[in-house]
């Protein structure tokens, strides 16, 4: 398995685990009591580690949600709550949920040991969001809430890399969205309006995207030998599994 290979092999399980921290019931209802909506805690929750900044500023971080959809989460937010306290909850909600449901994962130790080790290699250039939650400080430290929180950063870093490449492959992010698998679904989904482009003249350069993105975020992975990181993509597969159940 090449760094290329871990990194698209780790995609889809990253995804699915932080996936499944940010629709957990206790999450929305915590959401809920800060007096936000699904889509403003959506919003302010991951780019709320910016700080107070502009919503173009969030649009041009995010990338795949439509701007005009930003701006109304962004501003709801703040009616609300500073959007970085609402990182900083989300943080601390984040560790909660890592301790009670990675805790008792019988290889956590060697997941925390692969994780921060490419976490570590990280080179945070032209990946804002990254960078940002690197440098917020966790206020748990138990093992499981540790892990959700390397979790949370590969997962954001490969998020980051994905707007890089498909740029460089000439893709706007509505592009992007229409090539991909969720089509004109997903685009809905994350506020854009129609019309939308055809897909079938993108998705040679949706392709050639996703390679790039290996590529970049293959880097990190580098600080893996080749079966430290299929034992991650095992480890990655393992706890994807128990979170399923």
């Amino acid at each position: 398995m090449t760094p290329e290979q871990a990194a698209a092999n780790a995609r889809v399980g990253l995804a699915a685990i932080i996936r499944a921290f940010s629709e957990s019931p206790r999450t929305l209802q915590g959401a809920r009591l800060l007096g936000l909506s699904g889509w403003a805690y959506h919003v302010s929750a991951r780019a709320g580690a910016l700080g107070d900044v502009k919503p173009e500023t969030v649009a041009a971080a995010l990338a795949f949600i439509a701007p005009e959809a930003v701006t109304d989460g962004w501003e709801a937010a703040v009616k609300s709550s500073a959007p970085a306290k609402v990182a900083t909850w989300h943080l601390a909600e984040l560790c909660n949920w890592g301790a009670e449901h990675l805790g008792g994962f019988p290889r956590l130790t060697r997941l925390l040991d692969l994780s921060e080790r490419v976490v570590d290699r990280i080179d945070a250039a032209g990946l804002p969001l990254f960078a940002a939650w690197r440098a917020m400080v966790a206020p748990n430290t138990l093992p499981g809430a540790r892990a959700a929180v390397l979790l949370h950063l590969l997962h954001e870093h490969r998020q980051g890399v994905h707007v890089i490449a498909v740029r460089a492959g000439g893709l706007t992010p509505l592009e992007a969205i229409i090539a991909g698998p969720e089509g004109e679904t997903g685009a809905v989904a994350l506020g854009w309006q129609a019309p939308y482009p055809p897909a079938g003249p993108l998705i040679r350069r949706m392709l050639w995207a996703d390679a790039v993105a290996d590529s970049l975020a293959g880097q990190a992975y580098a600080a893996l030998d080749q079966p430290e990181r299929v034992e991650f993509a095992g480890l990655l597969e393992s706890l994807g599994h128990r979170l399923a159940r």
